[in-house]
C-alpha cells in the first residue's frame, strides 16, 4: 500500500509541474498577444489621429496669425473715427475667430490650448490698455499706438506661436 501512494505521489508531482509550467507560458503568451493587439490598434489610430492633431495644430497657428496686432490692425481698418467701436470690433474679430476654432482643442494638448487662450487675453488686454491711454482719442491714434507697441516688443502671438511649433516638431 505505501508503495502504491509513493508510486502515485511520483506520477502527481511531475504533473502537477507540468501543469504549472504550461499555465505559465500560456498566459504569459495571452498577455503578450493582448500587448501586441493593443500596440497595432494604437499604431493604426496615429495614423488616423496624425493627420487631424497637424491640422489643428496648422489651424490655430493660423488662427495666432490672424490676431497677430499688426496684422489684425492692417486687415481690419476702423469703420468710424471712434475709439470705442474701433476696440470693440479688434475685439469681436478676435473672439470670433476663436469661437471658430474651438474644437481644435480636443486635438491638441491642454497646455498648448491654455497658452494659445492666454495668447489671445494678452491679444485683448493689450488693446485695450492701448484704447485707455489718454493721447489715444481717435481709432487711428489707437492703431498707430498699438503699432508703436508692436515695434518696442514681441506680440503676445509670439510665444504661443513658439510652443506650437515645438509640440508639433516633438510629434516627430
Amino acid at each position: 500500500m505505501e508503495e502504491q501512494v509513493l508510486t502515485l505521489i511520483m506520477y502527481t508531482i511531475p504533473s502537477i509541474i507540468t501543469g504549472l509550467i504550461a499555465f505559465y507560458f500560456f498566459r504569459e503568451h495571452t498577455k503578450n498577444e493582448d500587448g501586441r493587439r493593443r500596440f497595432l490598434l494604437k499604431k493604426d489610430m496615429q495614423v488616423t489621429a496624425l493627420p487631424l492633431r497637424l491640422q489643428a495644430y496648422e489651424r490655430m497657428a493660423i488662427f495666432l496669425e490672424r490676431i497677430t496686432p499688426s496684422k489684425l490692425l492692417i486687415r481690419i481698418a476702423p469703420t468710424s473715427s471712434n475709439k470705442e467701436n474701433y476696440e470693440s470690433l479688434l475685439i469681436q474679430s478676435i473672439e470670433q475667430e476663436f469661437e471658430h476654432n474651438l474644437s481644435q482643442q480636443i486635438y491638441i494638448t491642454d497646455k498648448c490650448w491654455n497658452i494659445i487662450t492666454a495668447s489671445k487675453n494678452a491679444t485683448i488686454q493689450l488693446i485695450r490698455k492701448a484704447s485707455l491711454l489718454e493721447k489715444t482719442d481717435t481709432a487711428n491714434k489707437l492703431r498707430e499706438v498699438v503699432l508703436t507697441e508692436m515695434m518696442e516688443r514681441l506680440a503676445p502671438t509670439d510665444a504661443a506661436l513658439s510652443y506650437i511649433k515645438e509640440e508639433v516638431s516633438d510629434l516627430w
